[in-house]
């Protein structure tokens, strides 16, 4: 996969962000996507052969549509800024995502703002076998590389209905995203090493992704 072409499309395509500009440049999208997703199929591939459950989904199936949504979201660009995919995609479970863009590049994984059901699932799991969940977070490899769950997204400021405040594990339980996220360097992305780099941080997070898609199954 030529990244460098991959940044390069981007960054022309968020100076053009229009339609016209895509019609006209259509064959280098395509190009650019086509190679993108046979990256894809390898990786897939790839995590595969290092996790006996991983849920085969090949680069056409993983990969986003780069066209934001604008009826829901009508003040958006046209297009992302960003090539983004996610892998080990079972149905209504948390992926393994992956971000390539001009602004920002990440791996990540989890729950990202979940519908009350799931949310409501997840704690129960929390308040089930927190040990679990916390054992994780505080792995000292785990927090080197993702530095807790992320946070961007508010707290509950009080414990969630049905929860004493003073239950053990109360600050896992005021969480409105249970998700965490590795952020990536250009030179990272276009290093030798980047597809080491993406299992090396796919098994770190394992664990956690397990834990969550395992609370979330009775539910889907």
């Amino acid at each position: 996969m030529n990244f460098q072409q991959l940044f390069d499309f981007l960054s022309e395509l968020q100076q053009n962000n229009n339609k016209e500009w895509m019609d006209t440049h259509r064959k280098w999208y395509q190009e650019v996507r086509t190679s993108f997703i046979q990256w894809l199929d390898q990786l897939n591939e790839q995590l595969a052969d290092i996790d006996a459950y991983y849920f085969d989904t090949p680069g056409k199936k993983g990969i986003n549509r780069i066209n934001n949504n604008l009826l829901f979201h009508p003040n958006k660009p046209v297009y992302k800024d960003h090539f983004g995919a996610g892998l080990d995609q079972r149905t209504k479970q948390g992926d393994f995502y992956i971000h390539i863009g001009i602004n920002e590049c990440l791996l990540a994984g989890g729950y990202w703002k979940p519908a009350p059901k799931t949310i409501k699932a997840i704690r129960e799991a929390i308040d089930y076998n927190g040990e679990e969940l916390l054992a994780i977070l505080q792995k000292k490899s785990f927090k080197n590389t993702f530095e807790g769950l992320v946070t961007d997204t508010e707290k509950l400021k009080k414990a969630p209905k049905g929860y004493a405040n003073d239950h053990p594990f109360i600050e896992l339980l005021k969480y409105k995203t249970f998700a965490v996220a590795y952020p990536l360097t250009k030179e990272t992305i276009l290093s030798p090493n980047f597809d080491q780099k993406i299992i090396a941080v796919y098994q770190e997070m394992l664990p956690f992704r397990r834990y969550l898609n395992q609370a979330v199954t009775e539910i889907l």
